[in-house]
């Protein structure tokens, strides 16, 4: 979808650099051991171990430094997460199934990796109560179904899928599968099972007429399957 995808994390520790020079290297050090303390915390005993005492502590960075670029330890998390997520996008060929299938690639790969698995159960968790991570589930759906609404749109314009397809309920027929069965029912996601949903996505979804034939779409008439 067009809509902003994930924010960036937050800026770097120190005072603004100066006109005319780069980033603070001593800056970039210190955001980066908070980040990664954070981080580590978060893999290793979950989202409520992400305190201010204890990044300080694994990171050296003054406690009062961390108050002030992040006041609520949930902001760490959040921009532990954002900067995971924020690298796993992939770029996009127009050919509808390989794209569909990066996506989701991209997507079981997230599920499978310790900071953003952790991440996305703290977001879940946390939604209801925290509105930091609340902002942050709607930010990570915004950014989560942007490429594939680009996919489907243009798919749709170009007659691949039928034209009355429902986009928001296609993105979570493709996405829905592997969250559930990732993060509710705890089962690996493997690669066979995230080419099953597309191809199955694709076979339900063909425009009227045409039978999905290894990825293609086929005239029913020149289809070798069909009287």
């Amino acid at each position: 979808m067009s809509a902003s995808p994930v924010p960036e994390p937050t800026g770097a520790l120190d005072a603004p650099d100066a006109p005319g020079r780069g980033p603070d290297p001593r800056a970039e050090r210190s955001r980066a051991a908070a980040l990664a303390a954070a981080r580590d915390l978060l893999v290793e005993q979950g989202w409520s171990a992400v305190t201010h005492v204890a990044v300080a502590a694994r990171s050296g960075v003054g406690r009062s430094t961390l108050y002030r670029h992040w006041p609520d330890a949930s902001g760490l998390v959040r921009d532990v997460i954002a900067q995971r997520i924020s690298t796993a996008r992939v770029p996009l060929t127009g050919v509808l199934r390989e794209d569909l299938v990066h996506q989701l690639d991209g997507l079981r790969h997230l599920l499978h990796d310790p900071v953003s698995d952790r991440g996305l159960r703290a977001v879940i968790e946390r939604a209801g109560v925290d509105p930091v991570f609340a902002r942050l589930k709607e930010d990570l759906y915004r950014h989560g179904s942007q490429d594939f609404r680009t996919i489907l749109e243009a798919a749709r314009t170009r007659g691949e899928l039928a034209p009355d397809l429902d986009v928001d309920l296609a993105v979570d027929q493709l996405a829905g599968p592997l969250m559930y069965r990732r993060l509710l029912a705890g089962r690996p996601v493997t690669e066979e099972y995230a080419r099953r949903v597309v191809d199955d996505f694709l076979a339900a979804h063909a425009p009227r007429g045409t039978v999905r034939d290894g990825g293609r779409d086929t005239p029913a008439d020149e289809h070798p399957l069909v009287p």
